[in-house]
C-alpha cells in the first residue's frame, strides 16, 4: 500500500512533534507500506520569512520572495529525514527541483503543471521514506515558484494522484471536519465521511480544514482523502465522491470573516454595465462572490457584491479610479460583515431548507443583507458581530449536533 501523508507547520513547529510525526510515519512504514510524507515550514517559519524581506524592501519581487520562501519547507524536510534515520529507518529528503514538480510561471501563485515520478519511484523501491516539500515546485526556467496559499495540501494530493496513491493522508490541529467550528459551536459533531462537493464547499466558506485547490484537484483525479489530527490517533473524515450515509439534509454550518461588501449605485440601466464592472475586477484576479442587482428604476441601478476582505482596498481602488467608464455615482464599502453557510448535498430534494435557515436567524433579531443559493449551499450575508451567533442557531435548527 502507498500512503501520501501531510503534515502542516504547526505539526512540525519543534523536536518533539518532528519525533511525533516521524514514529507515526515509522509505524505504517513498519506495516509493509511504502510512505511519502509532504511537509510545510516549522510553525511561523514563512511568516518570520515574509518578515524578513519587509525589512529590506516593502515591495519585494515575486521570484525573490519565492527562493525565500521555499527554504522554510527545505529545512522541514531534512529535519525530519534525520529523525526518521536516528529511529533506525531509512529516509530522503526532496525538494521540488530534485523530483521534479513542474508549476506555471507565476511566481507566489504557481500551479502545478506535471510531476516526475521516477526519482520517488526509485526511492521507494529502495524501502526509503520519502519526505517532500509542500507549497514549491519549479517553472520553466528552473527557477523554484510557491503555490500560493494551501500549497502543501495541494502538492501532497498531487502526489498521490501522480503515484496512484492508495491513501491520502491530511493532518491537521483538528481531528476531522465537523458540522461547525467546534470551538465556536461546543456541540459540532464530526462526520466520518463527507462529499468532495460538501467539502468544497465547507473550503470555499471559511472552513480552514483543506483548502479548496486541493479539494479540487482530489475530485478531478478521484483521490480518497482522510483528514487526520497529528496529535492524536482519533479516526479522521473520509473524503470521497460518494458516501455510504444517506445524504443528510445539511451536513453542516460555515462561517467567512473574511468578507466584504462593495456597492456599486447609481450606474446606467443599460446592457454591457456589469459586463464592465466584473471584467475589470477579473483582469485584476479579484474573486467577486455573491452578486445583487437591483430593480431598475430612473435608468439607474446599483450593483451589489462581496470580495475577500484581503481584496477590498485594491477593489475599491480600481473601482474609483473607473466610476466614469461605470456610469457610477458612488462606491461603497463595508468590511463588518461576515457569511454564514449551510451545505448539505441532500438540500437539492428537501423544500423549505432556505426558510427554515431563515426562520432561525429571525428568532434571534439577525438581519440577513444579501442572499446567494447553489444546488447545496445557501450562504447569507450578516453583520460580523453576529456571526458566532448566528452559526449556533442555525446549528441548532437542523438538530447538527451530538
Amino acid at each position: 500500500m502507498l500512503i501520501v501523508k501531510k503534515f502542516g507547520g504547526s505539526s512540525v513547529a519543534d523536536r518533539e512533534r518532528i519525533f511525533n510525526v516521524a514514529a507515526r510515519c515509522i509505524e505504517d512504514y513498519k506495516k509493509g507500506n511504502d510512505v511519502v510524507v509532504v511537509l510545510s515550514a516549522m510553525g511561523k517559519t514563512t511568516d518570520g520569512l515574509i518578515a524578513k524581506a519587509h525589512e529590506i524592501t516593502p515591495n519585494p519581487s515575486k521570484r525573490e520572495l519565492d527562493m525565500l520562501l521555499t527554504t522554510g519547507e527545505q529545512v522541514s524536510v531534512a529535519l525530519m529525514a534525520m529523525a526518521i534515520q536516528s529511529m533506525g529507518v531509512q529516509a530522503i529528503s526532496l525538494n521540488a527541483a530534485q523530483i521534479p514538480m513542474t508549476t506555471t510561471t507565476a511566481y507566489g501563485q504557481a500551479k502545478l503543471k506535471r510531476i516526475d515520478s521516477e526519482r520517488i519511484r526509485h526511492e521507494l523501491d529502495s524501502r526509503k521514506i520519502v519526505v517532500i516539500t509542500g507549497f514549491q515546485g519549479v517553472n520553466k526556467y528552473d527557477d523554484l515558484t510557491t503555490l500560493g496559499r494551501g500549497g502543501s495540501d495541494t502538492t501532497a494530493v498531487a502526489l498521490a494522484a501522480a503515484l496512484r496513491a492508495d491513501r491520502c493522508e491530511i493532518y491537521t490541529d483538528v481531528d476531522g471536519v465537523y458540522t461547525a467550528d467546534p470551538r465556536v459551536v461546543p456541540n459540532a459533531r464530526k462526520l466520518s465521511e463527507i462529499s468532495y462537493d460538501e467539502m468544497l464547499e465547507f473550503a470555499s466558506l471559511g472552513a480552514k480544514v483543506l483548502h479548496n485547490r486541493s479539494v479540487e484537484m482530489a475530485k478531478r483525479y478521484n483521490v480518497e482523502l482522510a483528514v487526520l489530527s497529528s496529535l492524536s490517533c482519533a479516526e479522521g473524515t473520509i473524503v470521497k465522491e460518494k458516501t455510504k450515509m444517506e445524504k443528510m439534509l445539511v451536513s453542516g454550518v460555515a462561517v467567512d470573516k473574511n468578507t466584504a461588501r462593495i456597492s456599486v449605485l447609481g450606474v446606467k440601466d443599460e446592457p454591457g454595465i456589469a459586463f464592465k464592472l466584473f471584467d475589470l475586477l477579473a483582469r485584476h484576479r479579484i474573486n467577486v462572490d455573491i452578486i445583487i442587482q437591483s430593480i431598475g428604476r430612473e435608468n439607474q441601478k446599483d450593483i451589489s457584491f462581496t470580495v475577500d476582505r484581503t481584496d477590498l482596498d485594491e477593489a475599491m481602488a480600481l473601482l474609483r479610479e473607473n466610476m466614469e467608464v461605470l456610469t457610477a455615482q458612488a462606491v461603497e464599502c463595508n468590511s463588518a460583515v461576515a457569511k454564514i453557510s449551510i451545505i448539505g448535498a441532500g438540500m437539492t430534494s428537501n423544500p423549505g431548507v432556505a426558510a427554515k435557515m431563515f426562520e432561525a436567524l429571525s428568532g434571534v433579531h439577525i438581519n440577513i443583507r444579501m442572499i446567494a443559493t447553489s444546488e447545496i449551499r445557501i450562504t447569507v450575508l450578516i453583520d460580523e458581530e453576529d456571526a458566532n451567533r448566528a452559526m449556533r442557531v442555525v446549528h441548532d435548527a437542523f438538530s447538527l449536533a451530538e
